[in-house]
């Protein structure tokens, strides 16, 4: 049993933060978001996501998400973990990437305060204004990749 002094128990990592994000997908499309307003790469496109919140599981921040953002109602067993991306930017990011091919409900811009505009695009021609990890991720997953990391070598 480790002692509670131990200079392995005052070792955390500060400054994390866990986010799930829904590759929501129908005939080959994939559903992104141009974020506007954000802060966060505004005039991008990005996917449908958020931030867990204290005290919320992966599965249920995505739940929540999905129908803030796009007025969806998911349930957990329409969702698959598909990628984790662990990454390193001015902190450190831990990503759940969640698939989902069937949901209840018509998509619809929930926030147009944030997001521009909801659309399908083709897997395979993605706009260029896409941000680039969530470019990365979704070719990691078409070839079954399930985890990834970035900005570890700078």
């Amino acid at each position: 049993m480790m002692n509670v002094s131990s200079p392995l128990s005052k070792k955390r990592v500060g400054n994390t933060i866990v986010a799930a994000y829904l590759l929501l997908e129908q005939n080959d499309r994939i559903c992104l978001l141009l974020r506007k307003n954000t802060g966060y790469c505004d005039g991008m496109y990005g996917l449908i996501s958020g931030h867990v919140e204290d005290g919320e599981s992966a599965t249920t921040a995505m739940i929540r998400e999905a129908e803030e953002e796009a007025g969806l109602n998911l349930i957990p067993s329409q969702l698959k973990v598909v990628h984790i991306l662990h990454r390193k930017t001015d902190r450190l990011c831990v990503d759940f990437f969640f698939k989902c091919t069937s949901w209840k409900g018509s998509i619809k811009n929930q926030e147009p305060e944030k997001c521009e505009k909801l659309e399908f695009f083709a897997l395979n021609a993605l706009p260029s204004n896409t941000i680039g990890y969530i470019v990365d991720v979704i070719h990691d997953v078409s070839k079954g990749q399930i985890f990834s990391e970035k900005g570890w070598d700078t």
